[in-house]
């Protein structure tokens, strides 16, 4: 189908609302896709580690040492996330591939262990049906918005900068249920 937009999406977004990203850490199994979408961007670096076990791999990097964690697989582990933040510098913002809103429960959970550690937390769309969580330290995804980056970019077949802010409107029955659980 359409399997460039995701990888579009779960790349793009973080990158162009980091004022400065320079350092992205993947945490995938197959991230090919994912390391092709940030080679679009100048002057940014990757590093890939396997996603089998967030939390060994996350462990081995250094801290406040990346912009933007990039996670192709949804962990609601406390400790994994405890090393997502201290990977990421002050600033920094992690997105991660979340299957559904519909589990309230579950994800309730997640983001409030995430409000442990960042300002900001929000779904959004990244096609198919499919969302993602993004969590910032700093920057707001819609208000922070780095437009000259959005427009710097060539070859997306789905991403632009009017996909960015719409990909994170939800509907009255999201708003609702998880009221005080999403940070914006």
């Amino acid at each position: 189908m359409r399997d460039y937009i995701y990888p579009e999406m779960m790349v793009h977004v973080p990158l162009c609302t980091v004022k400065k990203p320079q350092n992205v850490l993947i945490v995938s199994d197959n991230a090919a896709a994912l390391e092709a979408e940030v080679a679009r961007h100048d002057a940014i670096a990757s590093q890939t580690v396997a996603a089998t076990d967030v939390t060994a791999a996350l462990r081995e990097a250094a801290d406040a040492s990346v912009e933007v964690v990039i996670i192709d697989t949804l962990t609601d582990d406390a400790a994994a996330l405890a090393h997502v933040n201290r990977v990421l510098n002050e600033e920094g913002l992690v997105v991660m591939k979340h299957p559904s809103l519909e589990d309230e429960a579950a994800n309730k959970q997640l983001m409030q262990i995430l409000g442990n550690y960042f300002k900001i937390i929000m779904p959004f769309n990244i096609g198919n049906g499919e969302t993602a969580l993004l969590a910032s330290k700093s920057y707001h995804p819609t208000a922070d918005i780095i437009l000259h980056r959005t427009d710097m970019l060539d070859g997306q077949k789905y991403y632009n900068c009017d996909i960015h802010p719409a990909a994170f409107a939800t509907g009255n029955d999201i708003r609702k249920a998880y009221l005080g659980t999403i940070r914006n």
